[in-house]
């Protein structure tokens, strides 16, 4: 190399090692159209700044690498607390669809409906059997047996009740001459009371209360030896398929229950219905005859002015539901 040939630039934006193409080009001798444009390398040294032209080619641009980054970083952010946000309010509002389905209406504002009339229950759970003891409906239980203690099957007072403690018995078993006593006619409560001997009546359990709206209620259990006993007792004495029932007290005369709703079946159970008819006294009475097994009961609902339909419908299906 000459004294007069210069080293050659290398551009901020080539790779390192490599010549500029224009200067690689250019023939010998001759100057190059870069060293016409940009100060040579002494020039720089010198402190000199090479002639300003119209068609001088602007500088490089420094490399701006870190500010994308920078923005790419901050929409990553942006874009993770969105997703997380609209996770929770997801999350949110699953919860709140979840507690609307299961509230019940009158529990939510706006939403409450007016009362059917139905009563407040207790949730409902049977007994447990005896450690190896089948359910009066199990195929195995040949005699329809109820191996649970009969006074847990005796549904129990809803919200609100008053409870009768007359009812209660000694240990909870009542005498079977006070089953007897709801009769009105001296006649039929001898004349039951010599059938519930003849088939072998077991135990009497026994619940009673008063409602605020003075609806009194009163369930009687019956238990006898098997399912057969139980049944012709029920089906030869107290069943609809005799012309009237025994008369209770306060009920002058009975008829057969016309407007039970046939859905309301509970599986195993027998059930006979009876309704007092008008003109009726003080009170009008509601009794119904069911048998399960080797049970049979009796339900009753009396209240001045007339007793509701819809919750003697509950009380016995519930009753039914227990013995089942």
């Amino acid at each position: 190399m000459t004294d007069q040939q210069q080293e050659a630039p290398i551009r901020r934006d080539a790779p390192a090692g490599q010549e500029a193409p224009a200067e690689r080009d250019a023939p010998a001798g001759q100057e190059a159209a870069a060293e016409r444009e940009a100060p040579t390398t002494q020039d720089a040294l010198a402190g000199q700044e090479a002639p300003a032209e119209d068609t001088a080619v602007p500088p490089p641009t420094p490399p701006t690498s870190p500010a994308p980054m920078r923005k790419d970083r901050r929409a990553l952010w942006t874009a993770l607390r969105w997703t997380a946000a609209a996770l929770v309010f997801a999350a949110v509002g699953a919860s709140t669809a979840y507690g609307l389905t299961r509230a019940a209406r009158t529990d939510l504002p706006g939403l409450a409906t007016a009362s059917d009339g139905r009563w407040d229950y207790p949730e409902l759970t049977r007994p447990p059997l005896p450690s190896g003891r089948p359910g009066p409906l199990d195929t195995a239980n040949k005699a329809g047996s109820h191996y649970a203690d009969l006074r847990a099957l005796v549904l129990p007072a809803p919200k609100g009740a008053r409870v009768d403690t007359a009812l209660r018995g000694k240990d909870g078993w009542l005498p079977a001459k006070d089953f007897l006593s709801v009769y009105a006619e001296k006649e039929d409560r001898e004349d039951l009371g010599a059938k519930l001997a003849d088939h072998g009546l077991r135990h009497v359990a026994a619940r009673g209360w008063t409602m605020p709206d003075g609806t009194r209620t009163r369930i009687y259990l019956l238990q006898f030896g098997s399912a057969t006993v139980a049944e012709d007792l029920y089906r030869n004495e107290l069943s609809h398929t005799i012309d009237e029932p025994p008369a209770l007290r306060g009920a002058a005369l009975s008829v057969f229950d016309e407007d039970w709703p046939e859905q309301a079946v509970v599986p195993g159970e027998n059930r006979s219905l009876y309704v007092e008819s008008e003109p009726y006294g003080a009170e009008q009475v509601r009794q119904a005859y069911l048998s399960a097994g080797d049970v049979v009961a009796l339900v009753t609902q009396s209240r001045k002015g007339g007793a509701k339909a819809v919750p003697f419908q509950q009380t016995v299906v519930l009753q039914g539901e227990l013995l089942g």
